[in-house]
């Protein structure tokens, strides 16, 4: 199993291959903004209104009002950073699992997968020349250590990629530190520098590299995140700076000065080790074998809590299916909870589920994640095609009273764990939400409970239940469209069956 630690396994090669859907793609012809869903199902949908109502009324204003706030609360306090491989993470998935039977959720259990395991021990960097200063650093996971005695070295700052491999910059990087000050450009663009960084620089020959922590904002906050070696370079030590001290390294450098640095960082890389997803589920009343799937993760980095990224998104998840389960609703379709666990080392957890899994991905009706911040929401971002999406603006409707009926349309998959499935087959949705400051605090010891707004959390929890209900208990099962199928991820599936994933939240 120590092959989930670089590569996602998707297996479901023999599922695609003979997938009814696929078919000619057009996506330039189809109109995404066009509904023309037949009366009978416009009137189905319709029928939910008043559940819809009691559904929110209950969460927003009624008995569970700030009660999503409240288990969150007191489960960050309780067990605070959850590191992938860690006592303390096992320790909080057989809380959570406590805390679904302690709700009533049916078949609640876990389900086993081995996961990465890498700590952090020592950690200092200084300013030789041409000043001395103290650099606070935070390794980038998985980054191998220095030696005991700490690297000193000339640095070289690039701003890009592209500034690295210039011919008088590429030469000269041999022996240095390589510090990258990249532009922020959005979280999907600027974070290759984190995952990619130490691997381009090691091909140059670099003995080390310092990211500058990838945030639009900073006061002097420092983000962690993994990096990944890429096969065949020699790994080096790899840590992010602040924003700050990354700017103030690029002046020095442009004003002619020569920078030394010393780096002390000093991790260790253990054996994968065995954790759990954790499941429970609201048991469908007459298609049982049907499952919509409501998830976020329950691993954080080993700074913060894990409040933001990702306890709300997945409290939302459990949460929304115990409010349901205490009014009574049982959908058609079986409703399931999965706490997804080590997905910040590269979507572990939901490789093995996948795997396991592969059998009854035919019946995953639509699946779920929030894992971009549980902010105010606006509503639900999709993967889905023409009348996918037409059935989930219908529904959306509903949440007009709190403001969140927004349904955008996402080219390419959602999702982070579910991103693979959405980005190829089955058709899902995560939360929109007014998220614009989520990378202020992502990875960063800033990600606290104070981040988050009971209101806000209520919100979303609404919006989690009513949307998940109403697809699970349709009379008409949610469609598998070929516009929805993007055909260039299904030829990677089919033709590598080991994909490399790269944490992409936009």
């Amino acid at each position: 199993m120590g092959k989930l630690t670089k590569f996602i396994a998707i297996l479901a090669l023999p599922l695609l291959v003979n997938c009814k859907y696929i078919g000619s793609y057009k996506k330039d012809s189809v109109k995404y903004d066009t509904c023309d869903l037949s009366q009978s199902l416009l009137n189905e949908i319709h029928s939910y209104e008043e559940t819809a109502n009691t559904i929110i009324n209950t969460i927003v204003n009624g008995k569970y009002k700030g009660g999503t706030y409240k288990e969150l609360a007191k489960f960050v306090d309780k067990f605070g950073a959850r590191l992938s491989g860690t006592q303390n993470l096992e320790n909080s998935i057989d809380y959570m699992l406590e805390l679904m039977r302690a709700n009533n959720l049916d078949n609640v259990h876990g389900e086993e997968v081995y996961i990465p395991h890498w700590i952090r021990n020592e950690e200092h960097a200084e300013l030789l020349e041409p000043r001395s200063a103290k650099l606070p650093v935070l390794g980038l996971g998985s980054s191998v250590s220095t030696p005991a005695e700490g690297i000193e070295a000339e640095a070289i700052v690039v701003t890009s990629f592209d500034q690295l491999k210039l011919e008088n910059v590429s030469q000269a990087v041999k022996g240095k530190i390589v510090v990258y000050n990249e532009e922020w450009t959005g979280y999907g663009g600027t974070v290759q520098y984190r995952s990619r960084g130490a691997s381009e620089a090691s091909k140059l020959g670099a003995v080390a590299s310092l990211v500058k922590s990838v945030t639009p904002f900073s006061m002097s906050t420092l983000h962690t995140g993994e990096q990944d070696y890429e096969d065949g370079v020699v790994p080096i030590p790899t840590a992010s700076i602040t924003k700050e001290d990354a700017n103030m390294l690029q002046r020095m450098q442009d004003r002619g000065d020569t920078i030394k640095l010393k780096l002390v960082l000093n991790y260790t890389q253990y054996p994968d080790s065995k954790s759990r997803n954790s499941v429970g589920e609201i048991i469908g009343s007459s298609l049982p074998e049907k499952v919509v799937l409501v998830s976020g993760h329950i691993d954080s980095w080993d700074v913060g809590v894990g409040a933001m990224d990702d306890g709300g998104g997945a409290f939302i998840s459990w949460y929304s299916l115990a409010i349901l389960k205490a009014l009574g609703l049982r959908a058609k379709r079986t409703l399931r909870a999965v706490l997804w666990t080590a997905e910040e080392p590269g979507l572990v957890g939901w490789a093995g589920y996948n795997a396991t899994h592969f059998h009854e991905l035919d019946n995953f009706t639509f699946v779920m994640e929030s894992d971009e911040g549980t902010f105010t929401p606006l509503g639900i971002e999709y993967a889905a095609g023409v009348k996918g999406g037409c059935i989930i603006k219908e529904i959306l409707k509903f949440l007009a009273p709190i403001n969140a009926s927004q349904a955008q349309y996402s080219t390419g998959g959602v999702g982070s764990d579910i991103s693979a499935w959405t980005q190829s087959l089955i058709p899902g949705g995560s939360l929109l939400n007014a998220n614009e400051k989520y990378f202020w605090f992502h990875h960063s010891p800033a990600d606290t409970m104070d981040v988050l707004d009971p209101d806000d959390l209520d919100k979303a929890t609404a919006v989690w239940a009513v949307v998940s209900y109403i697809i699970a208990d349709l009379s008409e099962e949610f469609p598998r469209e070929r516009d929805q199928i993007n055909i260039e991820a299904l030829n990677k599936l089919q033709t590598d069956p080991q994909v490399k994933l790269v944490h992409n939240k936009q």
